[in-house]
């Protein structure tokens, strides 16, 4: 029988990922569920081509790193905002670009993803304007559910109580086990409490914060329709 190992064995190729031109599909499916992407996943030789795979990038909604992102920014918003001045440039960016900079506030604004130099300008990212839009919106607490955990993406999936009871919601399951110190096993079926802004329009809207283990599961009371009594 040959033996199929030796020096002239070479590892079968792999498929090149459909969404993109610079990985293979294998790496673009651990690369979006890591947080730092295909760049982690990748050998020495290629991390650099692969650095920027769109595939993988906090900018691509859903990956691991864009949901890392939007926990990071409403953080920003609601716990340490930016100063009035930086702010107020911020929001100047929402009409046009920016061109001028007299006071040096471009390089802070830029520091937190939260703009990009084109040209000299100055133009408000996606990042940018989900900040502005969590210094507004309400935020509420709320009892979230735990259903389940997914270990080969690093997500989970709950129920968020305040938001919808029917509508899961995926979460970073890094994100779960470092505010609750449970490990991902002990974590489908807990009640947890968390801050979360329960308006959102859609579950990729939702950004859960301030999240712990609840003391006793919530009793919650649902108005029917008009606030009429059945």
């Amino acid at each position: 029988m040959d033996e199929p190992f030796g020096p002239e064995y070479l590892r079968p190729a792999q498929k090149e990922c459909p969404r993109c031109d610079c990985c293979t599909g294998p790496l673009c499916a651990k690369g979006q569920n890591s947080l730092m992407g295909c760049a982690a996943h990748a050998d020495e030789a290629s991390r650099e081509s692969v650095r920027a795979c769109p595939c993988s990038a906090e900018t691509t909604k859903r990956t691991a790193a864009w949901r890392a992102a939007q926990i990071s920014v409403v953080k920003l918003a609601t716990q340490k905002p930016l100063l009035p001045e930086v702010e107020g440039l911020l929001r100047d960016l929402v009409k046009n670009p920016v061109c001028e900079d007299p006071d040096g506030l471009f390089p802070q604004l830029m520091a937190y993803k939260l703009a990009v130099e084109v040209h000299g300008c100055a133009g408000i990212t996606p990042l940018g304007l989900r900040y502005l839009a969590a210094r507004e919106e309400p935020r509420f607490p709320t009892p979230v559910d735990v259903l389940s955990v997914d270990s080969s993406t690093r997500t989970a999936q709950v129920v968020v109580v305040g938001w919808d009871l029917e509508t899961p919601v995926t979460v970073l399951l890094d994100q779960l086990i470092s505010a609750t110190l449970l490990s991902g096993d002990e974590l489908p079926g807990k009640a947890l409490a968390a801050h979360a802004n329960c308006r959102a329009k859609s579950a990729d809207d939702l950004v859960l914060t301030d999240i712990t283990v609840a003391e006793k599961q919530p009793e919650v009371c649902l108005e029917p329709a008009g606030g009429e009594q059945a």
